[in-house]
């Protein structure tokens, strides 16, 4: 465990983030480490199952004998002291509202941190999806205009003989991309379906959809002497390439 995360765990902000108590920059802080280091996710997940524990424990659980100290001493006092029965019923009443409270807001205030962990971790994933979006059109970018990258057209055997593609690969960059400009109709219980053969190893790639947009690439692992290959396959994809029906490779 490095210093840091020990320094953290000697504060009370776990414990202070978990009863709603932490300012908004304490919660921002308790947040981000939960997210970054096990160990302290470890304790939260200890802490919030502990403090579960004691609010169920406490929740309505009455001294032994309560109820019947209570009975008893109303049927004492019946006569001529209704004072003290109002008063009893009052601050039963008044102890279980408290209990039930207690534990209601407790509730409250997990269903809110779960909430919020929740939309947290939605918008690291839609950052994480735009960061490989962005990344992916710069490589796209380099790609298309650097002196360094090569174009190979790719045309579909006899089987799609409509089948029209260009490569482009840039040793360089170390950069593969293939834009498909046409495809022929297949049955509606069939499809393409992109591979690539990788240092001997076979890459399933995806369904070519139905091509809206004609200018779109679609990133090729790279490899030195890679092959690339299209194939029909039944309609939702194939684990494994049918090999009888490849209508076009790529070598490069």
């Amino acid at each position: 465990m490095t210093e840091k995360i020990k320094l953290f765990l000697d504060t009370d902000l776990l414990e202070k983030y978990l009863l709603g108590t932490t300012t908004t920059e304490e919660s921002l802080q308790v947040e981000r480490y939960i997210a970054m280091y096990p160990e302290v996710r470890k304790t939260y997940n200890e802490l919030q199952e502990n403090l579960e524990t004691f609010a169920k424990i406490h929740k309505l659980k009455a001294p032994e004998g309560l109820k019947e100290k209570i009975i008893s001493k109303i049927r004492q006092e019946k006569r001529g002291k209704s004072k003290f029965f109002r008063y009893a019923v009052a601050a039963s009443i008044a102890a279980c509202i408290f209990a039930g409270s207690a534990f209601f807001f407790y509730n409250q205030n997990k269903s809110l941190q779960q909430e919020n962990t929740l939309v947290t971790n939605k918008i690291k994933d839609l950052e994480m999806d735009m960061k490989v979006q962005l990344e992916d059109i710069r490589n796209q970018y380099i790609v298309l205009n650097n002196p360094n990258t090569k174009k190979y057209s790719v045309m579909g055997n006899k089987k799609a003989k409509e089948l029209k593609a260009v490569a482009y690969i840039n040793p360089v960059k170390k950069l593969s991309y293939i834009n498909v400009s046409n495809l022929p109709q297949l049955p509606e219980d069939k499809c393409f379906q992109m591979w690539a053969e990788v240092n001997g190893e076979m890459v399933n790639l995806g369904i070519i959809r139905a091509l809206d947009n004609k200018d779109k690439l679609f990133a090729l692992p790279y490899a030195d002497n890679a092959i690339g290959y299209i194939t029909i396959e039944p309609q939702g994809g194939n684990s494994t390439p049918t090999v009888q029906n490849i209508v076009a490779n790529i070598n490069y």
